[in-house]
């Protein structure tokens, strides 16, 4: 699978400027969609996405512990994160009848796509985060690319600017300034960027996993900026000061209590949306806390079961995961 079918993954129209908060699997009631402080109006931007080379002559896929849907959904890897507490499976590399060293990604767009019918990836400016974080493990070296404008992919031969994550099978913490990122050395192309150019009009996050024929296992477990609060180990949670600084004191945040879901924290008009597992709104409705702060939501009608409930508007980006019994 090639990248125009990861485009065709997330959506935008305009873009809401935030904090990019640190994705960290260990962390209670954590989805599948990476806050990247860069979204946009169809509030799909950040989701994971997995995606190989087969379309190119060679048979690689990514072998998942968990059976997931085999279409895309919004938290699809949910049930993998809550099992490893981050995005882990094998990666199982086959050339076949590729002239290419297979690879296998798995990755995250950071605003969306142009609009809901053009589904090229639009980009953003992520000169902000200073760079990436990344905590993970893996049985061979992962490319940590960052991929820039599809208009501009071709001209490069698809070189983006990279770092190397070293094999780490005990688990690794490694931080990145935008201007450790460089494009392959054996790319002798006359148009040259640098990983601060490639920031400012940054598509997506990409973790290839690129290596000879074999099965690969490998977890991401956190990932966020330079400064952010990734753990030194795979499954340990952001202590609550440091959510707290990095997400503040106006935080929103829902409590269930039976039937009735209760929000604190919105200042101003919100839109709620409950979905399902798989992936369907349920349930929507606006809230508008601006004279008391507080408000609740009767989820009466709904049947048991595990949900997702995300709460979008200008200042406010919430989600957090639901059991209704």
């Amino acid at each position: 699978m090639k990248k125009f079918l990861l485009t065709a993954l997330c959506a935008a129209t305009s873009t809401f400027s935030g904090p990019f908060i640190t994705w960290n699997g260990a962390d209670e009631n954590v989805t599948s969609q990476v806050e990247t402080g860069l979204r946009n109006e169809t509030d799909i931007s950040g989701y994971w996405v997995a995606y190989s080379d087969d379309s190119d002559g060679a048979e690689s896929k990514i072998l998942w512990d968990i059976d997931l849907s085999p279409e895309w959904i919004p938290n699809k890897y949910d049930p993998i994160i809550d099992y490893c507490k981050g995005m882990c499976g094998t990666a199982h590399l086959r050339k076949a009848t590729s002239s290419h060293v297979p690879s296998a990604n798995v990755a995250f767009c950071v605003v969306g796509t142009i609009s809901e019918h053009d589904f090229s990836l639009a980009t953003g400016d992520a000169s902000s985060w200073g760079g990436l974080c990344v905590t993970y493990t893996s049985d061979t070296d992962i490319s940590l690319e960052l991929d820039i404008d599809d208009t501009d992919d071709p001209i490069i031969d698809n070189a983006s600017p990279a770092v190397n994550l070293p094999a780490s099978k005990t688990g690794n913490r490694m931080i990145f300034s935008w201007s450790d990122f460089k494009q392959p050395s054996s790319y002798d192309g006359s148009i040259k960027i640098d990983g601060e150019a490639a920031a400012k009009q940054l598509t997506a996050v990409k973790f290839k996993i690129q290596a000879e024929d074999g099965d690969y296992r490998f977890n991401i477990c956190a990932v966020g900026p330079k400064d952010g609060t990734c753990p030194e180990k795979c499954g340990i949670p952001t202590p609550p000061d440091d959510i707290k600084a990095v997400r503040g004191t106006s935080t929103v945040s829902a409590i269930l209590n039976g039937r009735t879901l209760g929000f604190t924290g919105i200042k101003s008009t919100a839109t709620v949306e409950v979905l399902n597992s798989l992936g369907q709104v349920v349930m929507k409705g606006s809230i508008n806390n601006a004279t008391n702060n507080a408000a609740t939501l009767n989820l009466a009608a709904l049947n048991a079961g595990i949900y997702m409930v995300r709460v979008s508007g200008k200042n406010v980006h919430f989600a957090k995961k639901i059991v209704l019994r």
